[in-house]
């Protein structure tokens, strides 16, 4: 893509952000063209997110300027990108859920105000939703506190690419399929497909890097708030691209280690329709199948069996790692190493009084163990990006002493060497005797398990265990109950 005979949509040159000590953009130039898709990947911290909130009109610059179809805005804001096509699909899902679809789509396109706007808003929400995602079952006049994570992630996506007058010229995807399984993801990257064929701009951010290969034009690579690579995703392969967000690729260790439980001791179990669930000292079970069909419901009643109705247990049976952070994880006025030590406290206190100097320890020893990024413990927890607090809230179950960890799709956000790191942290675990049941809308997490049990439909359909955890098996296990 050139400018010979095209102006950019949207072109930022220079960009200067500081927030205190730190350099978020250190000098950014990036340009976006008409009818491209532009992948952008980069560690937690690396910079992606305050770009995005430099073109969305979220932040301005200290430094450095944005244009818009060759001309440079001078006072560029929300209202401004907004008027020229600039939507956002953010990490953190932001529609109010006290209000219906219908009424969130209303705020979005506040013109459709008037006599009759609530059916103008559902024609438009619902022609979006039938385009991005067939057959999606949802329904417009829902609240939106009553939906899966799921559906909020795609109810978000069809609102970025929904037109009530003003079209979406630029659509920008902040880790888009976070939420969403196989079938639901690639609904979506097809439409993205289609929008930039129609001549459409997209910025892809995503931690999938085969995604964002099979999707992008062009693939930028930030690392601490630079560009340090760019070029056509035809150029890029998956090893290539981590290295140059400078991880080191461990190849073998994304491959699941088979090993004898046999004589292990079940630790946790489930009855109900299907195939009755268990998991043993030192297992790693994961949960497949169709998002939203009763994995998540799995998690919260075997939390509910092992823990107590009142005063919590000194050791606790189990642990939880939330995947909807927002909603079930941070403690949004607190500070990380607060939000870090709140389920270790019996460890870290003494006649009722939390130990400050072992809490800094042990908060100071996670820190370091799965790098949080961040210069100050004592910062509240949300001015770390989306997957660094996602790493609080894993550190926050592994510092705890429970055999039993529940992990709800933990690692939605996180970048590839953070989760390499994790799975080593989660194997050297289990071998030591700690069971994981790990729910995972990414396929590669889930074949990394011991044994795996699919749903579909609330229930149970299938379990695979050693070999036979493939994504094939999987997959025909979520369409028809049973393995293929």
């Amino acid at each position: 893509m050139t400018g010979d005979t095209l102006k950019a949509m949207i072109e930022v040159a220079d960009a200067k952000v500081s927030f205190g000590a730190v350099k978020a953009l250190d000098g950014v130039r990036l340009a976006i063209w008409p009818g491209e898709c532009v992948g952008l990947v980069g560690h937690n911290g690396a910079g992606k997110s305050t770009i995005v909130s430099v073109i969305n009109g979220g932040l301005t610059p200290n430094e450095g300027t944005v244009s818009g179809d060759g001309e440079v805005i001078a006072r560029y804001g929300i209202n401004t990108a907004r008027s020229r096509g600039v939507r956002c699909v953010f990490q953190e899902l932001s529609l109010c859920p006290n209000l219906t679809i219908i009424e969130n789509t209303r705020i979005l396109h506040r013109h459709l105000g008037g006599f009759g706007w609530r059916k103008r808003a559902k024609q438009v929400i619902e022609r979006s939703l039938d385009a991005v995602f067939p057959g999606h079952g949802i329904e417009s006049d829902s609240s939106v506190g009553e939906l899966t994570i799921a559906e909020r992630q795609m109810v978000e996506i069809a609102m970025a690419f929904s037109d009530a007058g003003i079209a979406p010229r630029l659509v920008i995807l902040d880790e888009p399929t976070s939420s969403l399984d196989a079938s639901l993801a690639e609904q979506m990257l097809a439409y993205v497909r289609r929008f930039v064929a129609a001549g459409g701009s997209v910025i892809f951010i995503s931690h999938i890097l085969h995604e964002i290969l099979i999707t992008a034009d062009r693939i930028v690579v930030m690392k601490d708030g630079r560009i340090v690579a760019e070029r056509p995703s035809a150029d890029w392969t998956e090893h290539s691209l981590v290295e140059a967000m400078g991880s080191v690729v461990k190849g073998e260790a994304h491959r699941r280690t088979l090993r004898d439980l046999a004589a292990a001791p079940v630790v946790i179990e489930q009855g109900g329709r299907g195939i009755p669930f268990r998991a043993k000292r030192g297992e790693i079970v994961g949960l497949a199948g169709l998002a939203g069909h009763g994995q998540t419901r799995m998690l919260m009643r075997l939390h509910a069996a092992a823990s107590s109705d009142w005063l919590p247990r000194r050791n606790s049976a189990v642990t939880f790692v939330a995947g909807d952070r927002r909603l079930n994880g941070v403690f949004e006025l607190w500070s990380i190493l607060k939000n870090f030590s709140i389920a270790s406290l019996g460890d870290l206190a003494k006649r009722g009084v939390v130990k400050a100097e072992a809490e800094a320890e042990r908060g100071a020893e996670w820190k370091r163990r799965i790098d949080i990024r961040t210069q100050d413990l004592a910062n509240r927890v949300l001015s770390l990006s989306g997957g660094n607090q996602q790493k609080v809230l894993f550190a926050r179950a592994l510092a705890t002493r429970a055999p039993v960890v529940l992990m709800d799709d933990p690692m939605r956000g996180v970048d590839v060497g953070t989760k390499q790191e994790v799975y080593e942290i989660i194997r050297e675990q289990a071998a030591a005797g700690r069971t994981f049941v790990w729910y995972s809308t990414e396929m590669e997490e889930v074949c990394l398990c011991d044994r795996v049990y699919v749903f579909r439909e609330g229930a149970i359909a299938a379990e695979l265990a050693g070999d036979a955890v493939t994504e094939q098996n999987i997959l025909a296990a979520s369409f028809e109950g049973a393995a293929a």
